[in-house]
């Protein structure tokens, strides 16, 4: 039976050539230790990686048959993955590193591949930002002049303060971006964002603000509600925030810690073990996804479109197209280009840098949620969790496969060089980063 079988397809060169390819393709179903898989994400425009990968056929280009859910809230798509009821999924960038030091739910996950690099806004109330603006230098013609201190907001929170009213604010993660993106920009400012400690897991101790956690979706509207005065969060919804006129963004990471990593995809470490080749054909997808994200404001463009369906972000897409085709609206009307937004694939954005990881591991102690460390332990941390040479590995089949080039390839010893782009200035060496944590005047050392 199978001599026949083979005889029947060598009788045709064609069906011949069609069998070999099969064989000998990219990522062959029979490498592949899993090929039906199913990820999470939060519908936020920077999830987009993942969507383009499923919709521009890059996984199908590796033979996986990929499904991806939205999830309600960063709790549970952490929860699911950790379960084993996601595959993978997006992630803020210091969850991975929070789950694996134990201060969420204790597991190993690992991080192959950067989704994004910047992208964390921060949006104050029309109240409040009426209250900042006799504060805020402007340019010749008058507009703000960006990037805006939180010092200009620092005689809001004194008001509110002298009033005996709390000064309320929204971020999304107790362990993620937004929480210390946050914290970054109100300490830069001269405002105490406060500490956890053993008895405080809120951590409010000392706090001239109060940090929340909301899901990023609901971020608008808890902002007209009036329950917070500001929040941290990424777009689209600080797009909203200004088409409802409830708030005015004010800044963003792009310029609190501009270059640092935004969004990860990740998985359990016991999940990559057990799927070394799947994991690889997934990376390399995701790379190819943020490339062709980055190639063209024309891809941008259709980009948005896809985002746009209410199984993804479910934004209108002009909301989504403004932002990811780098255009941003601060005050309505007041629109500048902001190329570097979103950035996904430039200037080696998706390799996941050793130091990306241990600057987010300091802003983790200086709000207090670990102790003092080594530099030796937050190197080894991260080491646990970050997978460079997964990256290199998809990476180097992407060039002999033609869809990559070498020169998109860092080279590194998956340190970034020191750098200072940071609202405050300070220079981050990530080498070394107690020393680092020395420089702040408000935050543990």
């Amino acid at each position: 039976m199978r001599a026949s079988w083979i005889r029947s397809i060598t009788a045709s060169p064609l069906i011949l050539l069609s069998f070999v390819m099969t064989l000998t393709g990219p990522a062959a179903a029979a490498d592949l230790e899993k090929d039906e898989l199913t990820f999470g994400f939060i519908k936020l425009t920077d999830c987009a990686p993942l969507i383009i990968a499923k919709e521009k056929g890059f996984f199908e280009d590796e033979d996986l048959y990929v499904k991806l859910e939205a999830q309600a809230n960063w709790k549970t798509l952490m929860d699911r993955v950790i379960d084993g009821e996601l595959d993978g999924s997006h992630m803020l960038a210091p969850a991975p590193l929070g789950h694996t030091a134990g201060l969420l739910t204790k597991s190993n996950i690992v991080v192959p591949y950067v989704m994004s690099v910047n992208g964390a806004g921060i949006s104050v109330s029309t109240e409040v930002w009426e209250k900042m603006k006799p504060q805020v230098p402007t340019q010749e013609d008058g507009l703000p002049a960006h990037p805006i201190s939180a010092a200009a907001m620092k005689p809001v929170v004194d008001e509110f303060k002298n009033q005996g009213k709390s000064f309320k604010m929204a971020m999304t993660y107790p362990v993620g971006t937004h929480n210390y993106a946050l914290r970054y920009w109100l300490a830069a400012g001269g405002i105490n964002p406060g500490y956890y400690t053993a008895t405080d897991t809120n951590g409010m101790t000392e706090a001239e603000v109060q940090l929340s956690v909301t899901p990023p979706p609901q971020m608008p509207a808890v902002l007209q509600a009036g329950t917070v005065n500001g929040i941290c969060v990424g777009d689209p919804w600080h797009k909203q925030v200004v088409e409802k006129g409830v708030g005015v963004p004010v800044t963003s990471s792009l310029f609190t810690q501009s270059g640092i990593n935004d969004k990860v995809f990740g998985v359990t470490k016991e999940w990559a073990d057990a799927n070394p080749n799947t994991l690889r054909a997934v990376t390399k997808a995701l790379i190819r996804a943020g490339k062709w994200l980055d190639a063209d404001v024309k891809n941008r463009d259709e980009a948005a479109k896809i985002l746009s369906k209410p199984e993804y972000v479910g934004a209108n897409y002009e909301v989504i197209q403004q932002t990811l085709t780098g255009t941003f609206e601060y005050e309505k009307g007041d629109k500048r280009p902001e190329q570097d937004w979103f950035v996904f694939n430039r200037n080696f954005a998706s390799y996941p840098y050793y130091s990306d990881g241990i600057w987010w591991l300091t802003q983790v102690r200086r709000w207090g949620q670990i102790e003092n460390q080594t530099d030796e332990w937050y190197v080894d941390l991260v080491k646990k969790v970050y997978l460079p040479d997964v990256w290199r590995a998809a990476a180097d089949e992407l060039i002999k496969e033609g869809k990559m080039t070498a020169d998109e390839i860092p080279q590194t010893d998956g340190f970034r060089a020191p750098s200072s782009e940071f609202i405050d200035k300070i220079e981050f060496d990530g080498h070394q980063p107690n020393e680092y944590l020395q420089k702040f005047s408000i935050g543990r050392k």
